[in-house]
């Protein structure tokens, strides 16, 4: 008889609380630290009563170095423990991006195997929340780019705690990026409406033990004939708003893991739809979207029926006063849609 799973809703936020909860239990080697995730519970209280049940040992603050903070935790990794550390925002990641590229992403190949760095290094990221250029960024490009990282963004709390426990037990260091502006609710880039929280979304519903979502394995978030559109993040639910309110027939592909890629599943739904369409919240040269398009192309060419559309941030800072220009929203992913299926 299989055994009964209990759900309950949770925002994102209180899933990825979960999935180090259900960590530091099973794994006495998990630890989980970074600035003001201990006393505090995190800036955005994802770490929230966690020192207070594992004590300061296992849950603890660190200076503002983040080249300290993630330094620390591949020596941790070389010698058997398993960090789950915190960078407050994506921003603020690249004082550590030495150590990163250098350093834990080389470990298993310098060492011949012999050392690994079992690092999951979670830092909040995007836009929609009015945070400026400093507090805005989506920097997956650079992290995808580096060979020996795995690269993770999810959509949602029910993949949020699976991806997280899945990155926590793999043995590669792994940039988790949680975009910030669906830490609460799904959000479809109209800033204007109320927000509609996750206990009303059947991915709201998340299991309260131990459950993995794989690193390498995309989902249909939406079936669909007509297009085919790859995305990730908070650009999932911007696609799907913009697929109902044209009323066009979108196949939405929510890659969840940049990288390794899911390519399969890709070609897969290009092959079928022989149209696709590329949305990212990120700048849009060298944006990881650059990588998708050129892999369809190389995999799909003689099945396109026009050309590949892209749809991103624009090559500027994150602008402050004029956040909602810059957000690629479904008045944007539509246009593109509209293209797309009318070429």
């Amino acid at each position: 008889m299989a055994e009964n799973i209990i759900k309950t809703p949770m925002t994102m936020i209180q899933a990825l609380r979960s999935a180090m909860d259900v960590m530091l239990e099973k794994d006495e080697q998990v630890v989980v630290f970074g600035q003001d995730v201990g006393y505090f519970g995190g800036v955005f209280r994802c770490t929230e009563g966690l020192q207070k049940k594992y004590g300061t040992s296992r849950v603890f603050d660190t200076p503002i170095s983040e080249g300290g903070i993630v330094g620390v935790a591949i020596g941790m990794g070389a010698y058997g423990l398993r960090p789950c550390i915190e960078i407050q925002f994506a921003d603020y990641i690249y004082p550590a991006y030495d150590q990163i590229v250098s350093e834990a992403a080389r470990l298993r190949f310098r060492s011949a195997g012999d050392f690994t760095a079992p690092i999951t290094i979670r830092t909040p990221c995007g836009g929609g929340i009015y945070g400026g250029q400093t507090h805005s960024q989506s920097p997956e490009a650079v992290f995808a780019h580096v060979c020996g990282l795995r690269t993770v963004m999810p959509s949602n709390p029910y993949d949020a705690k699976g991806l997280l426990i899945s990155s926590i037990e793999n043995d590669d260091p792994v940039i988790f990026l949680e975009p910030k502006r669906l830490y609460n609710g799904p959000f479809d880039g109209h800033h204007d409406k109320p927000v509609v929280p996750w206990s009303q979304n059947p991915l709201g519903e998340v299991p309260e033990g131990y459950y993995t979502v794989p690193l390498d394995k995309a989902a249909i978030f939406r079936p669909g004939k007509q297009l085919t559109v790859l995305a990730y993040g908070t650009m999932v639910w911007v696609c799907e708003a913009a697929a109902r309110e044209t009323g066009i027939d979108v196949e939405i592909i929510d890659l969840r893991s940049l990288w390794p890629l899911d390519l399969e599943t890709i070609v897969a739904s290009v092959k079928k739809t022989g149209r696709c369409v590329v949305v990212h919240e990120a700048t849009r040269t060298c944006g990881f979207g650059a990588e998708l398009v050129s892999l369809v192309q190389e995999h799909c060419f003689y099945h396109l029926e026009a050309p590949i559309e892209r749809v991103t941030g624009w090559d500027t800072p994150y602008p402050h006063a004029q956040e909602w220009a810059y957000f690629p929203g479904p008045a944007r992913v539509g246009a593109a849609f509209k293209r797309a299926v009318e070429a």
